[in-house]
């Protein structure tokens, strides 16, 4: 597919659920969030159809977010079913870790291959906070069983505010080479100000390279991020929805201020 601006769109992102299992500041609202409804959350049997409908409209490419993916009842028989899709050549997942020392054997044995992994900080303490009660240790043990089920590459996403020269992030950077991991460094966001930046060591965030669509856990297919774009599968029909987001994908990134982080994947 092709956008108006010439963009080969080739990547989807799929929100499972918008529940989490932390409350990282940057994502989470402090108080309770206003959570969509069990029924209105998107089947394993509908994603699996959104799959195959964007394949045949050249999607090759997915990943799966939450909130947080692994909070997601059977989240594995997802994974089995979406890569079971043909013509799916690069499946993965955006992932707190904090659950996958369970899961990483059985989600690359289901065809998951590569993983996502959120630290912004190797302090416990500073970890507990920016998570509001997390614990660092279940991430460390994610990544050493994600590294024993062969899951490849493993790469680690840090927020960071001012840039990657910051010291939490010089140390992820550091523990990141010493442990086989690739590192990316994410400006922290704000989808109310439109304010966002290119990843260090990734490709989000360059507009003019942008590839990817988004489907919301309750079913809307969005163009864009920074954008209150939204096309509803359950209304339009899948194809008719992912073609109008392409065709009014816009050429750049705005102000989104109808979602969150947690109900919209980052």
């Amino acid at each position: 597919m092709l956008d108006r601006f010439k963009r080969r769109i080739n990547y989807l992102r799929i929100s499972v659920t918008d529940r989490c299992n932390l409350r990282c500041r940057y994502c989470m609202p402090e108080n309770d969030p206003c959570l969509l409804r069990h029924e209105d959350i998107l089947t394993f049997e509908e994603i699996q159809q959104v799959v195959a409908v964007s394949v045949s409209l050249g999607i090759n490419k997915v990943r799966l977010t939450g909130g947080e993916p692994l909070v997601r009842r059977d989240i594995v028989d997802l994974v089995a079913m979406i890569a079971a899709v043909p013509g799916i050549n690069d499946l993965a997942m955006t992932t707190n870790a904090t659950l996958l020392s369970r899961f990483a054997g059985p989600l690359k044995h289901a065809g998951l291959q590569r993983i996502n992994i959120s630290l912004d900080t190797l302090d416990p303490e500073k970890f507990r906070h920016i998570t509001r009660g997390g614990e660092i240790q279940k991430v460390h043990d994610g990544i050493a069983a994600a590294k024993a089920a062969g899951l490849h590459p493993i790469k680690v996403n840090c927020v960071v505010k001012k840039g990657a020269e910051k010291k939490d992030a010089d140390q992820v950077a550091g523990y990141c080479r010493a442990n086989g991991l690739e590192v990316r460094f994410i400006q922290e966001m704000d989808l109310e100000k439109g304010d966002f930046g290119i990843v260090e060591g990734g490709t989000g965030g360059d507009c003019r390279s942008c590839n990817r669509l988004r489907l919301t856990s309750d079913g809307k297919v969005k163009p864009c991020l920074f954008s209150d774009l939204g096309y509803d599968i359950r209304e339009m029909g899948i194809q008719q929805a992912l073609e109008k987001a392409v065709g009014n994908k816009p050429e750049k990134g705005s102000v989104n201020q109808q979602n969150l982080f947690h109900n919209i994947g980052g």
